[in-house]
């Protein structure tokens, strides 16, 4: 199972990180139980291992006027993984794609997407995503309400896993 090396410390100094990453490492030795010294190394160890890919802050979308959040269902005409590759790149490369996502199915690549408004939106999705090489087909749904956005893992089931399996 990825993730059974990790240790309860180390469990518990992800669950705190996920939560609030911008605790002092003086605050977080105090939640984990282990002093500051160790703690820290702790961190790095699980930064240069991947556990920690980084730390940011969740802006709010609408606050900065990106009123329109839609996913975009993609298919493509080959499934070739040269052609799969390069639609990520590409998916990569358009700033208003917020996440790309390939799938197993009818679609291929699932994209969210956060625009000022719906004509952004629109001239995106006809003069770049449609018109991209292999798209053969595109589908969107606008988000009328998000009724969660929890980044990250449920520790609370790692945890669970972990005395399960111990």
């Amino acid at each position: 199972m990825a993730g059974s090396k990790l240790d309860p410390i180390d469990r518990k100094i992800l669950a705190e990180l996920q939560a609030d990453g911008r605790m002092t490492n003086v605050e977080l030795s105090r939640r984990v139980g282990i002093s500051a010294p160790p703690c820290l190394r702790r961190v790095r160890t699980l930064e240069e291992t991947g556990y920690i890919e980084g730390y940011h802050a969740r802006v709010n979308a609408r606050e900065l006027g990106f009123e329109v959040t839609v996913f975009a269902m993609v298919g493509l005409s080959s499934q070739a993984e040269v052609d799969l590759s390069a639609f990520e790149a590409l998916a990569r490369s358009w700033p208003l794609v917020r996440e790309c996502h390939m799938l197993n199915g009818e679609i291929d690549f699932i994209l969210k997407c956060v625009a000022p408004d719906l004509s952004s939106f629109q001239s995106f999705l006809t003069e770049q995503l449609t018109a991209a090489p292999k798209v053969a087909s595109v589908k969107t749904s606008l988000v009328i309400r998000n009724a969660k956005t929890e980044p990250g893992v449920p520790f609370d089931v790692l945890e669970a896993r972990a005395a399960a399996e111990g």
